[in-house]
C-alpha cells in the first residue's frame, strides 16, 4: 500500500456522536470524503434530518442517522443493536464529539457561568454528555472493536484541554465582577478529562488492536464579534481563529491507517496558541 492509499477509509464504518452539530458535521464530511460509510448519532431529530439532507444534496449519498441520548446507556445499547441489524457489523471508527455548548443570560445580580454561581445540576448535565457519554460510547463500541482486534477511537478535546481558559477573552470592562462572562468550569474539566480517557483507553486495549487518540482543536470562527476575534487572535501566533474546515484532513489522518502507529497521542491544532 502506498502512502496516499493509507489515508483511504474505504470499507470502514464510522460513528460520530454529535455529528449533526457545527464541527460534528465537518468530521462527518471528512470521513465521507475519505470514502467511509458513516453513522451520525445525535439527540436532535431536526438536526439529524438536516444532516441527512445535507449529505444527499452535497454528496448525493444517503447516510445513516440515529437518535440517541448518549447519557443513557440503554440508548447506546439500542443504537448498537440497530447498527448491527443494518450493517451486519459494528463501527470500527468512533469519534466522540458530542458536547453541550452552554449559554447563559445574566440577570442584574449574577452571571451563572461564574464558578461562584455555577449550578451542580448544570455541571452534571454537561459532564454527562461531554465526558460520561464519551466513556459509555467507548465502552460499548470500543468493546466490539477489541473483539475483532481492530478499531480507532478519536476523542475531540480542545486547546483548553491543555491550558486554562483566559477569562479576559469573555469579559467586559463595563461590567462588575459578578456579571462578567467566563468560560464555564465544565468546559475545561470535560476537555481535560477526554485527554485522560484517551490515554487510559490507548493503553487498555492496545493489545487488542484498538488505537485511541485525541484532537485538541483551537477556536473556530463562527460569527464571533470583532472584539472577541481581536482578543483571541492576539493569543495565537498565527494571528487568527481556525476556519471551519481546517481540521478535516487531520481527522482523516487520525482515523486512517496513515496514523497506524499513533496511539495515546494528543494532537494540538491551534495556530500555535499552546506553544506560548
Amino acid at each position: 500500500m502506498n502512502t496516499f492509499e493509507k489515508f483511504s477509509l474505504s470499507g470502514q464504518l464510522a460513528i460520530i456522536t454529535g455529528g449533526a452539530g457545527l464541527l460534528g458535521l465537518q468530521h462527518s464530511e471528512a470521513l465521507v470524503e475519505a470514502n467511509a460509510e458513516i453513522i451520525i448519532l445525535d439527540n436532535d431529530n431536526d438536526s439529524l434530518k438536516e444532516a441527512a439532507l445535507h449529505f444527499l444534496t452535497k454528496y448525493d449519498i444517503k447516510i445513516c442517522t440515529l437518535y440517541a441520548d448518549i447519557t443513557e446507556e440503554k440508548d447506546i445499547v439500542n443504537a448498537k443493536s440497530k447498527i448491527f441489524k443494518k450493517f451486519n457489523k459494528y463501527p470500527n471508527i468512533l469519534i466522540n464529539n458530542a458536547a453541550i455548548d452552554a449559554k447563559y443570560e445574566s440577570n442584574n445580580k449574577m452571571n451563572k457561568t461564574r464558578l461562584e454561581e455555577f449550578d451542580l445540576s448544570q455541571w452534571n448535565k454537561e459532564v454527562s454528555v461531554g465526558l460520561s457519554g464519551a466513556f459509555l460510547c467507548s465502552k460499548h463500541f470500543g468493546t466490539e472493536m477489541a473483539n475483532v482486534k481492530k478499531g480507532v477511537i478519536l476523542n475531540i478535546s480542545s486547546d483548553l484541554g491543555l491550558i486554562a481558559p483566559n477569562q479576559s477573552l469573555y469579559g467586559s470592562e463595563h461590567l462588575e465582577d459578578q456579571l462578567q462572562n467566563v468560560k464555564p468550569v465544565t468546559y475545561s474539566v470535560i476537555k481535560h478529562g477526554l485527554i485522560g480517557l484517551t490515554r487510559y483507553i490507548s493503553t487498555y486495549w492496545a493489545n487488542k488492536g484498538v488505537r485511541c487518540n485525541a484532537l485538541a482543536p483551537g477556536g473556530v470562527y463562527n460569527g464571533h464579534s470583532d472584539e472577541f476575534v481581536s482578543k483571541i487572535s492576539n493569543l495565537i501566533p498565527m494571528g487568527r481563529m481556525a476556519e471551519i474546515d481546517e481540521y478535516k484532513a487531520t481527522v482523516v489522518y487520525m482515523c486512517s491507517d496513515a496514523s497506524s502507529y499513533m496511539n495515546g497521542a494528543i494532537i494540538s491544532i491551534d495556530g500555535g496558541r499552546t506553544a506560548w
